[in-house]
């Protein structure tokens, strides 16, 4: 097996010490170096914050792969092994701290032991106020480390400490997403975008109906599915006017009024964003292959 290198920064020559006790650059700055690949590897001293704003990535966290949507926070503590493989339009930034000035930080005293010795992915709500704290104190931090010389550093301190302490607080409670009964109220949410579909209810009513909050109900499907609700209900009305046009002799109009669209013009554009043909092109070009004796193409993804 080959041995896992260990790096400073990755791909810099590892020294005795670190020659900063934060560093911080965007993701692309780095792995557009690198073709957007980081190799799988590790750090013995340092923190690091991976902040995902736009963008995708596929990520190998100790014996974990993991895929990465946005906004997503993954903190990593030092000696765990990771590596990571980037789409091109990724935006965020990674935060690398020195271990011991992280310690003196947050006060150790136990409280964060345990979550600074294990790594944490989060998926990051908005319209959460401690997520939007924890995603402006981020970017602050970044502001402030790339004045250099001209920057405060207690006041960068003030923000790592913050930055920290919220990020612990996310960890804590996207792990109790997943509590039980996720796969009852998952079977639920398709049952009543089954049933609901066609209403197009606002996602405050799927949340009500599951005894959820929006922000919990959004954490929920994005853990089990990588998608979000309103993801779930797009498909599911894709499907039903796919199966309409293809098997059906209704209007456009007609199937449109079916499905709740009180504007058939609107339905059109809805259609065609979401798979690049009118509703039209599409069962015309559907028809004719099921002519030529072809399998439908009913799935909406």
């Amino acid at each position: 097996m080959a041995t896992i290198p260990s790096f400073h920064l990755y791909g810099e020559k590892l020294d005795e010490e670190p020659r900063f006790w934060i560093h911080c650059e965007t993701i692309k700055s780095r792995s557009s170096r690198h073709r957007w690949e980081i190799r799988l590897h590790r750090h013995e001293r340092l923190f690091q914050i991976l902040y995902i704003a736009a963008g995708s990535c596929d990520a190998i966290v100790g014996d974990e792969t993991r895929v990465l949507l946005p906004p997503t926070i993954l903190t990593l503590p030092p000696g765990v092994s990771h590596g990571f493989r980037f789409s091109k339009d990724i935006e965020g930034l990674v935060i690398t701290i020195e271990r011991s000035q992280l310690g003196e930080m947050t006060r150790e005293r136990g409280r964060f032991a345990q979550w600074l010795s294990a790594p944490h992915a989060a998926t990051l709500e908005p319209e959460e106020p401690d997520h939007a704290y924890l995603m402006d104190t981020l970017q602050r931090i970044a502001k402030e480390n790339w004045r250099g010389d001209s920057g405060d550093d207690e006041l960068l301190r003030d923000y790592v400490a913050l930055a920290v302490r919220l990020a612990a607080r996310t960890a804590v409670g996207d792990a109790s997403a997943p509590a039980d009964g996720r796969d009852e109220r998952l079977a639920l949410l398709n049952t009543l975008i089954q049933q609901h579909h066609r209403e197009h209810r606002p996602l405050s009513f799927y949340a009500g109906q599951l005894g959820v909050s929006l922000t919990h109900l959004n954490r929920l499907v994005r853990s089990a599915t990588g998608q979000t609700p309103h993801d779930l209900i797009t498909a599911k009305l894709l499907d039903q006017s796919k199966r309409e046009l293809t098997f059906s002799m209704a209007t456009t109009r007609e199937i449109a009024m079916r499905l709740g669209f009180e504007d058939p013009a609107y339905f059109s554009r809805f259609f065609s964003k979401h798979t690049g043909e009118t509703p039209g092109a599409w069962r015309r070009r559907e028809k004719a292959r099921l002519n030529s004796g072809a399998e439908p193409r009913l799935a909406s993804a």
